[in-house]
C-alpha cells in the first residue's frame, strides 16, 4: 500500500497551517497542540523543513516558523521527498530497479505509468492548493467538493 508516513503527513499539516495563518509566525508548540501532533516529533520535522529551505525560523518572544517561500512554490512531492526520501510504488522502481521477476514481469510497464502519474499529481499539488477552503457551502452541508486540493475532480471513463 502506498502510504505517507506520519512525518510527511505532519510536515504537510504544518506547512498548510503556516500558509493559512501567514504572514504571522507560529510556534511548533502552537501547531502541535492545534493538530494533536507530538511536539518533539514536529520540532524535528520543522527543523528539517528549515534546513531544506521550506521554512524560516525566527527567534525571540514572538518567534516561530514562517514559510520561506510562497505556498504556491512548494509542492507536496517536494515536501514528501524531503521528509521521507524517494517515493517508490514497488521495489522495481528503486535505484537498483531489479528483482527476481523482472525478466518475466508483465505489470512493470503499466505500474511504471501509475508510478509516474502519482509523482506528477504530487508535483502539481502545492501547499497553496491544499490551503484552499473546502468547507461545504453554507446551507448545503452535504454538497460534495468540486475540487480536490485545487484540482478538478474527474470521473474516469468506463
Amino acid at each position: 500500500m502506498l502510504k505517507l508516513t506520519k512525518k510527511a503527513d505532519y510536515g504537510l499539516i504544518a506547512l498548510k497551517h503556516l500558509a493559512m495563518h501567514g504572514p504571522a509566525s507560529s510556534s511548533a508548540k502552537e501547531i502541535a497542540e492545534t493538530y494533536g501532533i507530538p511536539s518533539p516529533l514536529l520540532s524535528k520535522i520543522l527543523q528539517k523543513l528549515v534546513k531544506n529551505g521550506f521554512l524560516r525560523s525566527e527567534q525571540g518572544t514572538n518567534g516561530g516558523y514562517k514559510l520561506a517561500r510562497e505556498s504556491r512554490e512548494i509542492t507536496a512531492l517536494d515536501v514528501i521527498r524531503t521528509i521521507d526520501g524517494p517515493i517508490f510504488l514497488t521495489a522495481c522502481f528503486t535505484e537498483h530497479g531489479y528483482c527476481c521477476h523482472t525478466d518475466k514481469c508483465i505489470v512493470r510497464d503499466p505500474l511504471q505509468k501509475v508510478h509516474e502519474g502519482i509523482l506528477r499529481l504530487l508535483a502539481n499539488i502545492t501547499i497553496a492548493d491544499m490551503s484552499v477552503d473546502t468547507t461545504p457551502a453554507e446551507g448545503n452541508p452535504t454538497k460534495t467538493p468540486e475540487r480536490l486540493y485545487g484540482l478538478p475532480v474527474t470521473t474516469p471513463a468506463i
